[in-house]
């Protein structure tokens, strides 16, 4: 039986080029292809940012779906700004200019998703009145917004629309032109809350250990307010989002043009992959392909796409053997970031695949986190803006400062309040400090904690990092069943989300669930086997197999995870309980010493106490006493 048609009330976008007709007269061809390449890097990404649907395609318009009124205004208004930019120094005659038509109204929504009723219609007549490169809206939409314009606002009054029986009032939004009292810089909507970024990056875990992750940051959905405030510039590169990349196609260096294939592939998956992380503009795919088989400058390709980052790479096959290479280069001045080498089985080739497109996604992610802190440090030492504040918390985290982190987002927050990616660092930061020995704002701390990773998900509940950051703040407050779920909703947002992967094998340790444990940590070690975390990891793991009493195999990660990180006194608290039990007493006082020279006055007693604060579950505690107890044999002093 089909589906019955739902009624729904729905914010429709309407968009038409003018005078098509005279361009594709001109010159059909050429108006053809720029009509695609601005669907494929611009009108697309830029509705899959406000998270609209395309609904359907006009031949040289659309009909586009958003959830609320401010999505599909702030998307109308990046799009018409972009335009302009992309228009200065053309010539007039050859211009592609929009009108674009908002409305707020009933629709009716077929089995095969179209859109039919007077909502979509009123907002198809509303684009036919609009003036050329402006957007008019219904008096509908024009209430949800009105409160929030920067810019001058034109009152059409009641006006009859063709083929509408009611007149409909009608407002004209003059993009680019500051409304009376507002700065001149501010172009858009202002959003309550503001959602500069909707984001996410990287993520933090541990309630002791902080961990900044390398495969969630970006910079993607909340992107409009701040692209809206740039000025048109000739240089695209000068006006480019903070985190914004192009992944160049892979070259084939097998000599066997049958191969192209699997580069392509990789480069099509790559470019889905990190268009789908928060917060970070991606060029599309079709649009990176048309400099395949060319020689390429990154620094004329960042000036002509508006990106800070190229990714490079490169297949090769000799024999059954597949090698891929990977490097991320700055468009400002092509040097090399970041670069790595996959290898693989051809009988292999489509786990390859899967891995190296996770693999690559997970350690860009961090290499722009870090590059973009640094380039904020370098451009803004002296006035830094919030943006800037958030992105060196950021760098502070990566060295585990809570502290430090804290003042920075605190700062930033008073800038500006409603910045979810300053919420959601904040979130973990507060969450660490929480849990730091001796903390004396314990609850408070996680209290807000809990509230901030709240308001980052009220702008956009799917994202991975804001759900991962509700997770964690779960966790600190021993609600550990309460934080599994939620970080196994992250992974299922995020498939490559490394760090929650080793969060979570962590926090079924916490729950009394260890055995189950092993398998997350280990896929987020596959993922991202360079993370800053994988020591953190290699504890985690080490962790695991005390709670089970496996005491030889307590030795190998905590081995590893010291190679790493020599201060890591935890494991050579798990060395001394191991080695205890299994009797090896002359290594147990050897690592009770080492144990006492990082945490100094340490006691049986105190272990427990430590262990206890992380989880309440009863078989996490009776495991926990256990461990204590291998301590004593390793002569740990009780108290």
């Amino acid at each position: 039986m089909a589906e019955r048609p739902q009624r729904k009330l729905a914010a429709i976008l309407a968009a038409d080029v003018v005078g098509y007709s005279r361009l594709a007269g001109a010159d059909e061809d050429r108006i053809l292809a720029r009509l695609r390449a601005l669907r494929s890097d611009l009108i697309d990404p830029t509705i899959a940012v406000h998270n609209g649907r395309v609904v359907k395609r006009t031949g040289d318009g659309a009909i586009v779906e958003f959830r609320s009124v401010v999505d599909a205004v702030n998307c109308a208004v990046e799009i018409q700004n972009a335009m302009a930019e992309r228009n200065a120094g053309v010539a007039e005659d050859r211009r592609i200019v929009f009108r674009i038509g908002v409305h707020l109204g009933d629709v009716v929504e077929e089995s095969d998703g179209d859109l039919m009723g007077d909502g979509v219609n009123i907002a198809a007549r509303l684009e036919g009145i609009a003036k050329p490169g402006a957007v008019c809206l219904s008096g509908a939409a024009y209430e949800q917004v009105k409160g929030r314009l920067t810019f001058a606002v034109t009152d059409l009054g009641s006006t009859q629309l063709k083929n509408i029986a009611e007149p409909v009032h009608a407002y004209s939004l003059d993009v680019g032109v500051p409304g009376k009292g507002n700065a001149a810089r501010s172009r858009g909507v202002r959003t309550k809350p503001l959602p500069i970024w909707r984001s996410a990056v990287g993520a933090v875990f541990a309630v002791v250990i902080l961990g900044l992750a390398a495969g969630t940051y970006a910079w993607r959905s909340g992107l409009a307010p701040h692209i809206l405030g740039l000025s048109v510039a000739d240089d695209k590169l000068k006006n480019a989002p903070h985190l914004s990349i192009v992944v160049l196609p892979f070259a084939n260096l097998s000599g066997d043009p049958e191969q192209d294939y699997f580069a392509d592939g990789i480069t099509d998956d790559l470019t889905t992959d990190l268009s789908h992380t928060a917060d970070c503009l991606v060029i599309a795919h079709n649009t990176a392909m048309t400099y395949k088989g060319k020689a390429v400058d990154v620094k004329e390709i960042g000036r002509e796409l508006g990106v800070r980052y190229a990714l490079e790479g490169s297949v090769r096959r000799v024999g059954e053997a597949i090698t891929i290479n990977a490097q991320l280069i700055s468009t400002e001045n092509g040097t090399h970031i970041w670069a790595e080498r996959f290898e693989g089985e051809r009988a292999k080739l489509g786990q390859l695949q899967v891995d190296v497109v996770a693999r690559i996604a997970n350690a860009l992610g961090g290499e722009l986190a870090r590059a973009e802190s640094l380039r904020a440090l370098r451009l803004h030492p002296d006035n830094p803006d919030a943006v800037d504040l958030a992105m060196r918390a950021e760098l502070v985290l990566l060295r585990s400062d809570n502290k430090e982190a804290k003042d920075y987002l605190e700062q930033a927050l008073k800038l500006d309040p409603n910045l979810a990616r300053a919420q959601v660092l904040l979130a973990f930061a507060l969450a660490n400090l929480a849990n730091y020995p001796g903390a004396t704002e314990h609850d408070a701390y996680l209290d807000r904690a809990e509230k901030l990773a709240d308001q980052a998900l009220s702008t956009q509940p799917d994202n991975a990092l804001f759900i991962y950051a509700k997770a964690y703040v779960l966790a600190a407050k021993k609600q550990t069943d309460a934080a599994i779920l939620a970080g196994e909703a992250a992974i299922k947002s995020d498939p490559n989300f490394a760090n929650a992967y080793g969060s979570l094998g962590a926090w079924k340790g916490l729950a009394g669930r260890p055995e189950e444990g092993f398998a997350d940590i280990e896929t987020a070690k596959r993922l991202s086997p360079h993370d800053l975390n994988v020591w953190v990891w290699d504890w985690f793991l080490s962790n695991l197999h005390l709670q089970l009493a496996q005491w030889d195999q307590v030795i190998a990660p905590c081995q590893q995870g010291l190679a790493a990180n020599s201060k890591l006194w935890q494991c050579h608290l798990n060395f001394a309980a191991a080695y205890g039990w299994l009797g090896r007493d002359a290594e147990a006082k050897a690592e009770v010493a080492e144990l006492l020279k990082l945490a100094p006055g340490l006691t049986v007693k105190g272990v427990i106490t430590y262990l206890y604060g992380l989880s309440d579950n009863p078989v996490f505690r009776q495991q926990s006493a256990r461990a204590a107890e291998g301590l004593r044999k390793a002569g740990l002093r009780e108290e």
